[in-house]
């Protein structure tokens, strides 16, 4: 029996996470002097989480745990405006490792916030990001993470809405949000572009992966939003999906019976992980092959059309 893994071109860092990092490191080799805090986790990733503990960076929510001179990287995620005054306000030296994506989400809904009366978020309740953007909006905001919840709001016909999303939200979903708020509300509507490229083309290709698959692997923090939004997509086009965070969560119990797989990861999930659970995957489809009697095996990246 031939057994395929297709692994995503997509799969590992994005760009902010890759910036978000590398800053980080710059600051451990320049200023080694000094305490450096992130606020909140740098990325969604416990295994990187712990790599960067073992160096001395500490994770703080507290805008008062920093002494002054202390060094602050604000996350990937960004950070809620006030949040930033405060820590402006403790005298402690500021990194901004916020992603550009979100950077950018950032000043769009601020961009003439007082000209519209309501923003419609699309995005998670209790992630960092959302409550960051939120705190751009000058004016009222409404947050829903699906559209039932959508449908569940007040919106009233001749105020003037601007619709945004989360960066890493479903860009399927946010097409069907704005095409019912286009309906109901026509020319009192503002759509924002804030949904990432990069996460966009990473569903993309999980979605084309997914429907020529038996099974799908997704690999990333329990955590992450993304990463989890993969598992989604991945679930409506293939029959089975598993979302795990190291090698260590594969076993024979878990391929026995497919055929084909898939293998994507979040954008907070580093190549070395990816690697290990690759090679796990593919050494362990040919011990079960060869069990069988027939040692056939092919690995197929797919190509990015």
């Amino acid at each position: 029996m031939k057994t395929d893994i297709l692994l995503a071109e997509s799969a590992g860092f994005c760009m902010g996470v890759s910036l978000a990092l590398s800053k980080l490191n710059m600051a451990l080799e320049q200023i080694s002097h000094r305490q450096i805090f992130t606020f909140g986790p740098i990325i969604h990733n416990p295994q990187v989480l712990a790599f960067y503990k073992e160096k001395g960076v500490r994770i703080t929510e507290d805008w008062n745990e920093p002494e002054p001179g202390d060094i602050v990287l604000i996350r990937a995620h960004g950070i809620p405006l006030k949040i930033e005054d405060k820590l402006t306000k403790r005298n402690v030296s500021i990194i901004d490792a916020t992603c550009p994506k979100v950077k950018k989400a950032q000043l769009l809904i601020a961009k003439d916030s007082q000209s519209y009366e309501c923003l419609l978020l699309y995005g998670e309740s209790d992630h960092p990001e959302v409550k960051g953007l939120l705190s751009y909006a000058n004016s009222r905001a409404h947050l829903f993470e699906d559209m039932k919840q959508l449908k569940s709001l007040n919106i009233e016909a001749g105020k003037h809405y601007r619709l945004a999303a989360q960066t890493t939200q479903d860009k399927e979903q946010f097409e069907l949000i704005s095409a019912y708020l286009q309906k109901k509300l026509a020319h009192d509507l503002l759509i924002l572009d804030t949904i990432c490229d990069a996460t966009k083309n990473r569903q993309v290709e999980t979605i084309e992966i997914a429907k020529q698959v038996d099974c799908m692997i997704v690999v990333g923090g329990k955590d992450s939003g993304n990463t989890r939004r993969l598992c989604k997509v991945a679930m409506e086009h293939c029959s089975a999906c598993f979302h795990i965070e190291t090698e260590n969560e594969i076993s024979l119990d878990i391929i026995s019976g497919f055929s084909s797989f898939g293998l994507t990861a979040g954008a907070s999930t580093p190549d070395d992980t990816i690697n290990k659970v690759y090679h796990k995957l593919k050494n362990m489809l040919v011990f079960e092959n060869t069990s069988q009697l027939d040692t056939g095996f092919n690995s197929t990246i797919l190509k990015k059309h």
